[in-house]
């Protein structure tokens, strides 16, 4: 079997692929040709975000992948300042507009708070994040969406999901890299039924400086990123790796290796490393 085809089930029963491709900061006028270049070496998930402000070349790359579009997994996210339901709603039409799609594999809520609030302030936005949960789950009753999910939602917004609407998520994506491993919140998650999915599993770049990571890439003989997308593989998770280069989709697909137990512990145990200039990305400070 192909790593292409390797999937998880969702709570839903859907079936989601194990390796996805990121296009966050991939430009609308270059993001159709990644695309088209990921479907052609095997990529079946596309991952994309309305805050990416690239869904409308997504749609166009889906649509000229020279693939039928139940072959491909396609998510956006409904932006995190979105949490009321008119405005979810109104959002999740226009995806759909602007990518040109009849419908969603899946839609996600992109951050429990606004980015300017991460991790500046205690308002989880309970009843704004009930209120667009309850706009995507009538999208999936139309038929426009068939699974929705979270990105970086914490047990407690788990579980005001879980207890407060009808419908469990089916994913929650979370930043998950050598030097980030939240067990407890992966643990909780699948636990729970939630496939967890990691993002920026190569650490936003930090990791090609880190000399441990090196110093065990070269031990299995693989490159940086193959070693940081096997180490969150083995985790049990989706990946998405974000590139817009056809070698690196490749590269980053070939990873047939495994990490033995002891340098996963090791691996596991690597502090959170210095991201330099992609400090600046709201996930870590919450200034925009």
């Amino acid at each position: 079997m192909s790593i292409f085809d390797e999937t998880f089930t969702m709570n839903n029963g859907v079936k989601i692929p194990k390796l996805a491709l990121g296009v966050w900061e991939i430009p609308d006028d270059k993001v159709a040709d990644a695309v088209k270049s990921a479907v052609e070496i095997g990529y079946r998930h596309i991952d994309t975000a309305q805050a990416y402000g690239n869904e409308r070349g997504v749609g166009e790359g889906v649509k000229n992948a020279g693939i039928s579009r139940d072959k491909l997994f396609v998510n956006s996210k409904v932006a995190a300042e979105i949490k009321n339901y008119d405005e979810a709603k109104k959002s999740i039409d226009e995806t759909l507009e602007k990518m040109g799609l009849d419908y969603l594999d899946m839609m996600i809520i992109h951050n429990p708070q606004p980015w300017k609030e991460v991790n500046q302030g205690n308002d989880r936005h309970f009843e704004g994040n009930l209120e667009t949960w309850r706009a995507m789950e009538d999208a999936v009753k139309a038929g426009k969406l068939k699974t929705i999910g979270v990105s970086s939602f914490q047990k407690e917004d788990l579980d005001n999901l879980i207890k407060n609407s009808d419908t469990k998520p089916a994913v929650n994506q979370v930043q998950i890299h050598i030097g980030d491993t939240p067990s407890d919140l992966i643990k909780y998650s699948q636990d729970n039924g939630i496939v967890v999915e990691a993002f920026s599993p190569i650490a936003h770049g930090a990791a090609m400086n880190d000399e441990t990571i090196k110093q065990m890439a070269a031990k299995y003989n693989v490159s940086v990123p193959q070693l940081c997308i096997r180490y969150d593989w083995q985790l049990n998770v989706v990946v998405l790796p974000k590139t817009a280069n056809p070698d690196h989709m490749k590269s980053n697909a070939d990873i047939d290796f495994e990490i033995s137990a002891e340098d996963m512990k090791t691996l596991a145990k690597i502090d959170q490393m210095n991201y330099g200039d992609a400090s600046a990305y709201p996930v870590f400070g919450g200034k925009i």
